[in-house]
């Protein structure tokens, strides 16, 4: 997949159709995209917002609280954090077939400890059951890592565990958004 992030974007219409045209960032990625396109296949272009990914310095951050938390309830720091993306993180309900949801499980959790996969029951497909599949913090953005750290931070301040003042916590936050 190629990836290129575009800062205006107009519409023109001629004999051939309706084109999208945008005013890319990187004109090189452009090229090289297009020197490998073959005329004969279809393409989907997925257009969203940019957002920055998040930075090593909000998973340090992240990681270093957890392990607070986790010592103050006598927990492991993967515990703390499986319950936390359980409570935040984002998810798809998605039957499977009876026969492969423990195949699927082992393959969905070995991608990381937030990748976390819990049966819901019987689907209304038979034979299949719905299984609730948890992707980890290695997938989010700054504004959903910053969520996930805010509700990491609010339970460490609520256990009455010293976290990084709101200042350094705005200038870690302000880093990541850039």
């Amino acid at each position: 997949m190629t990836a290129i992030k575009f800062s205006a974007a107009d519409l023109y219409r001629d004999r051939a159709g309706v084109h999208l045209d945008l005013l890319v960032d990187n004109p090189g990625l452009a090229e090289t995209f297009l020197s490998t396109w073959d005329p004969a296949k279809k393409y989907v272009a997925e257009l969203k917002e940019y957002r920055e990914r998040r930075s090593l310095d909000a998973n340090a951050f992240c990681w270093l609280l957890i392990g607070k938390l986790a010592d103050y309830y006598h927990v492991t720091p993967e515990e703390v954090y499986r319950q936390n993306i359980q409570r935040l993180g984002t998810y798809q309900v998605l039957p499977i077939r009876e026969d492969a949801a423990d195949h699927f499980r082992d393959i969905w959790e070995s991608k990381g400890t937030g990748w976390i996969v819990q049966e819901m029951g019987k689907s209304k497909l038979p034979g299949y059951v719905n299984l609730r599949c948890w992707y980890g913090s290695s997938t989010y953005n700054s504004k959903e890592m910053s969520v996930l750290l805010d509700n990491i931070i609010d339970e460490c301040k609520a256990a009455g565990i010293p976290t990084e003042t709101p200042e350094e916590i705005a200038r870690m936050k302000e880093e990541w958004n850039r």
